[in-house]
């Protein structure tokens, strides 16, 4: 027999604990929106309606950017880059990559190394560990120690945070950051033109330099690698993209020289060329 006196009360109990609470928030809120702010007002209304996710980039969290890295690497698939199928190619590039990563300065970060078919001398990262090589810079690097330091190069700007800083500062100068935040989806398109096109500035490139060195050494790369590439885009003068957008490669090379030399130890792995040359004919189409 269903006891209604007990459910009754526990109903009143029920309504006392949550709704006078839950109304206090209502309340609260439509004072919020209907006091007039000075400058950019915070409109949570539309935020509540629609069911935005917003981001509050100055403190987003490792997961955070993770989910982010993801749905950048869906929306590059879908729309700008095309990416290599060849499971020995990408099984090559992933293990060099997660060497790298293990010895990086965030190792607990999901890394994931993608290689891109299209022959443009390039490399890129996106957030929360996506790392993408183009095959035109697979075949250009003369050896596994040079791949390797470009692929440290840009786990450094991942270490770094630079993207995350880039994607905060265009959004603030778009006008599309609020106090609230800045829009997920918004979030994700500047975090994708960003990182396929975004000037390099002067202090992240030598921070990643040097955040880059310190991976390769830890992984036992020859940190001479990642001098000997920049040096042969140099002398190349086809200006490829890779260095096109990174400004005064010769300071940062001259820099990275000095900093190889005060190291106490001069690591030799990845300097074999015969290897790596007969490896990427058999994986990549030339």
């Amino acid at each position: 027999m269903i006891n209604w006196k007990g459910l009754s009360a526990s109903y009143r109990l029920w309504r006392r604990r949550w709704f006078y609470p839950l109304v206090s928030v209502v309340v609260a809120l439509s004072l919020c929106l209907s006091t007039p702010m000075p400058g950019k007002a915070l409109d949570l209304l539309p935020l509540l309606l629609q069911g935005v996710q917003v981001l509050q980039l100055s403190n987003i969290s490792d997961r955070q950017e993770v989910d982010l890295g993801k749905q950048m690497n869906q929306e590059l698939q879908s729309s700008e880059v095309r990416l290599s199928r060849n499971p020995e190619l990408v099984r090559y590039v992933e293990q060099i990559g997660q060497r790298l990563a293990a010895n990086s300065d965030r190792p607990n970060l999901p890394y994931t190394f993608q290689v891109v078919e299209d022959d443009a001398i390039n490399a890129f990262a996106t957030l929360g560990g996506f790392v993408y090589v183009n095959t035109g810079l697979l075949k250009t690097a003369d050896n596994e120690a040079e791949l390797a330091s470009v692929l440290a190069h840009e786990i450094g700007h991942i270490t770094g945070r630079h993207l995350v800083k880039q994607m905060q500062q265009k959004a603030l100068a778009s006008g599309l950051a609020t106090a609230a935040g800045l829009d997920r989806n918004q979030a994700v398109g500047i975090g994708v033109e960003l990182a396929l096109n975004r000037p390099r500035s002067r202090q992240d490139e030598f921070n990643a330099d040097q955040r880059g060195l310190k991976t390769l050494t830890r992984a036992g790369y020859a940190p001479s690698g990642m001098v000997s590439f920049m040096q042969k885009l140099l002398k190349n003068g086809s200006g490829p993209t890779f260095l096109s957008t990174h400004p005064a490669t010769s300071d940062r090379i001259n820099a990275l020289k000095n900093s190889i030399n005060s190291l106490p130890s001069n690591g030799r792995y990845g300097l074999d060329n015969n290897t790596y040359k007969a490896n990427i004919r058999a994986l990549v189409r030339y």
